[in-house]
This record gives C-alpha cells, structure tokens and sequence, in this order.
C-alpha cells in the first residue's frame, strides 16, 4: 500500500496538451489523440452537433434567463462517440472519496480523465472568468507532489490542482453540479466511417435549429430578440441590462458562445467541405462566419447599452431588431445546409 501511494504521488502520462476555444470540444480532441485517433476540434464540435440555441427564461442562472448556445454538457462528446462506433465511459459520485479513488485509479491504469468542474474555485483562472458555472471541462493527465497535473484546453499551459482544490469543482453546488463527474473514451476502433458521420451531426444541428419550439434554436432567438422589449416595459432599465450583461456573458465569455460558435462551425464545414469535396459545404463555412460577426456585433451593441454609452434614442428596441435579423439570417442559413443534405446518409 505505501508503495502504491508514493506511485500515485509521483506519476505522469505522456499527454499532449493543445489548447482550444471551447473546453468539451478541446478535452474530446485532446483525449482521442492520446489513444491514436486525430480529430480537430471543429470536427468534434460538427459531429457532435454542438451548435445549438436555448432559451428558458423559467430557468435562472446569475440571477437571469437561461440562454446557452451550445447542446447539453456531455452529449457533443457522447455524439461523436456514437457516430463513430466507440464508447465513452462516465461516472458520479456521492462522496469526495469515492471520486478521488476512481481518479486515482484510473491514473495508475495510465488513463488520462475527462472531469466536468465549476468554474467558481478555479485559481488558475482570472477572476472575471470565475463565476458560479458547473459545466467546465479539463483533463487530469498525472500526479506530482501530491497535486493533479491538469490540462486545461482553454489555457495555453499544463496547471496544477492540489486534492482539495480538485475536490471543491468537482463537487460544486448549484445548477449542473457535477457530483464528480469523470469520463474518457473506450473500445475505439481502428477505421471509423468519418464522411456518415459528418453528415449525422449536419443533420441534427439543421434539425434543432429549426426545431418549431418556441425556446430553441431559431425560433429560440426570436423569442429572445421579442422579450428584450418586454424585459424593459415591465422590469425596467436596471434589471433588462443585467440580464443583458447576463447574455453578453454567455455569449463571449462561456465556452465562446454565440459568435466563436459559429466561427469553429464555419471551421467544421470548411474542413467536412475539402474532405467531402463539397463545394456547397465550403460556401456555407463563409456565410456562417459571416453570422457570427453579426453575434459579435450585437455583442459589442449591447456592451454599449451596458455601460451607458449607447448613441440610439431607442436602445432596446434597437437591439430587438438587431438579434431578430440575425435569427433571419440564421433561418435561411441552415434551411441551404439542410437541403445540402438530401440524400445523404
């Protein structure tokens, strides 16, 4: 037992860390090329149909309507195994305990493990970024001195965690707690069917973005751009701007959001184009590109509103009809990508 422990205070698995713009995209690559498969993060990001509009405004986060512009935690990882014929192993946990002898565990194995973790009680972050947000991901790679070695796909370098400070975002509270959540890929097979499974992700991201719900996806945008109106006829100026600010943050700061979205899903398509030899796809890859500079637009738009130095006289209004044209755009966007589709299996 001794000897097992000083093994497990001192042990590193050769993992290659490359940084990302998104964390779940960046832990799947970053994993998959650890077990000898090579797959870029906007292709992880397209296959596991990543891309995705959501807004509940029953739900609060920060205290503001929930608005998330990615799929579920987990499902672009899940997805992607699916599609591509492997499995990805998850587990959570009731205690620290169990949860840190699981990691440990693993380590020893020499497997380099997915965490979900809150962003809160992260050190290495500046502390703008850290708020209370339970759906962030990093791989632990190793052991040294008692700390975790962290790869981190959001931050340019390998880090460190002690045990206490690994436990405290593994267990955080709140709205997706991840109750320790740890994950990482199994039975990955030596030929994969990368072109059926393009056009699967294709295919869900143009099916939910054009979802007829009200909260999701295109439709979801629209809504939005209406109650930014009915947030300052009813809650005034002070409450509509956090809640802006709220959605500035989810947009920008949160995994990328709304705009770096777009762009790595310009990325994927360009990328699935050449591999294809689609042109259509490669024309697409520009006009979604295109879009996200309206998101970040709009961005720039509200921080103004934000901060007071807005030059319109009917600031919200404005906004309204800022957000309603891009979900036009996007409307007409991923109506060309789903007929690009047809046919294809």
């Amino acid at each position: 037992m001794p000897y097992l422990c000083a093994l497990l205070l001192n042990m590193t698995i050769d993992f290659e860390h490359k940084q990302s713009a998104h964390c779940e995209n960046g832990v799947a690559s970053n994993l998959l090329h650890f077990n000898g498969v090579e797959l870029s993060e906007p292709m992880v990001f397209g296959i596991g149909s990543g891309l995705l509009f959501f807004y509940f405004p029953w739900i609060r986060v920060n205290e503001a309507p929930a608005i998330s512009y990615r799929t579920m935690p987990g499902h672009i990882f899940s997805k992607v195994a699916k599609r591509l014929g492997f499995k990805v192993k998850r587990q959570k946990f009731s205690s620290a305990e169990k949860a840190q002898q699981a990691l440990d565990d693993n380590l020893a194995k020499g497997i380099p493990t997915g965490l979900q973790v809150g962003v809160f009680n992260l050190p290495y972050f500046p502390d703008e970024y850290r708020f209370h947000f339970n759906a962030h991901n990093l791989v632990v790679y190793g052991k040294e001195d008692g700390k975790y070695l962290i790869s981190d796909p959001v931050i340019p370098y390998t880090t460190t965690l002690t045990p206490e400070e690994l436990t405290k975002v593994r267990f955080a509270n709140g709205v997706l707690a991840p109750k320790g959540h740890l994950y990482y890929p199994t039975h990955l097979p030596k030929e994969f069917q990368l072109e059926k499974a393009i056009w699967k992700g294709i295919k869900q991201t143009c099916s939910t973005m054009l979802a007829p719900v009200p909260i999701v996806g295109v439709a979801g945008i629209k809504k939005l751009s209406k109650d930014i109106l009915k947030w300052h006829r009813k809650k005034g100026a002070k409450t509509t701007n956090h809640y802006l600010a709220q959605l500035i943050r989810m947009q920008e700061e949160i995994g990328t959001g709304g705009a770096g979205f777009r762009f790595i899903y310009g990325a994927f398509l360009q990328e699935a184009g050449k591999l294809l030899k689609n042109d259509a796809l490669l024309e697409l890859s520009k006009e979604i590109t295109d879009i996200g500079d309206a998101w970040r637009d709009f961005a720039v738009a509200i921080a103004r509103v934000y901060k007071n130095r807005s030059t319109q006289a009917d600031v919200y209004n404005a906004l309204s009809q800022q957000l309603y044209a891009i979900a036009v755009r996007e409307e007409a966007f991923f109506k060309k990508l789903k007929a690009v589709t047809k046919n294809k299996k």
